[in-house]
């Protein structure tokens, strides 16, 4: 279909007592939930509770797992050897997904998260090891990946379904890749900043860098990040803009 494109966010990040994101709120206005696994943030209840949710709203499941970095929320770079991340990665989306069969539906999709992704993006080693863990599990489930990425191309030569992502909170570099958290231009602030910077992306079908470089990309879906103060405005303005701009909003299995 013309114009298809798909509205994405990372939920399910709360953990016990600790509230993170309005998910309930999102879940009405997204196309696809990326849930985590436990390693980064979730634990089993918050994980049930999302997935429960996210079937109650017709939206779909993806499984979001990181490195093993709960305390970090998996924004810490780490080094595992390929075949224990190739484990912990089998672990998360085993979990998520046989949690999903509980409730009668079913994971469509992985994104990684964190500096799993961010590392993954630059590095064509590591973005093989997690392209093979996810065919390992399951040849069918899409891998939703950042757009100009090594994890599509990785992807992609595993034989999976890619689906090239951008983000509407975050700053890319000249080389495509986010600009670190760690710098103060790293985040778009607000509603009408994150949709003008979508905009500017899909009318130009390529990342625009801080420094206005274009970066020729396909762009399938687009992410507001559920743990931030404007994820529930920025993915409200998203919607309507996008489908008063002739864009059918669907889920990526679709």
């Amino acid at each position: 279909m013309q114009n298809a494109i798909n509205l994405n966010a990372d939920l399910g990040e709360s953990f016990g007592a600790w509230n993170m994101g309005m998910d309930e709120v999102l879940l009405q206005i997204i196309d696809s939930a990326n849930i985590a696994c436990g390693f980064h943030a979730g634990d089993p209840v918050v994980m049930r509770r999302t997935l429960r949710a996210a079937k109650a709203a017709g939206v779909e499941i993806g499984a979001h797992p990181s490195f093993p970095d709960l305390q970090g929320f998996g924004r810490r770079r780490m080094h595992l050897a390929p075949d224990e991340l190739e484990a912990a990665l089998l672990y998360q989306i085993a979990a998520l997904d046989g949690m999903a069969r509980t409730e009668e539906t079913r994971v469509t999709h992985v994104k990684v998260h964190g500096a799993l992704s961010n590392m993954a993006c630059d590095d064509a080693a590591l973005a093989t090891v997690v392209a093979q863990a996810v065919r390992t599990y399951a040849q069918d489930l899409i891998l939703l990946a950042p757009a100009c990425s090594q994890l599509c191309l990785a992807g992609r030569a595993a034989g999976l379904r890619v689906i090239e992502e951008i983000f509407a909170d975050r700053a890319y570099t000249d080389e495509g890749q986010l600009v670190p958290r760690s710098r103060p231009d790293a985040m778009i602030h607000g509603a009408e900043a994150s949709l003008a910077h979508v905009d500017a992306m899909l009318q130009a079908g390529a990342l625009i860098s801080t420094g206005g470089k274009h970066i020729p990309t396909p762009i399938g879906s687009i992410c507001v990040h559920g743990d931030g103060p404007d994820a529930v405005n920025t993915a409200a303005a998203l919607k309507q803009a996008l489908g008063e701009r002739g864009y059918h909003l669907r889920g990526m299995a679709a």
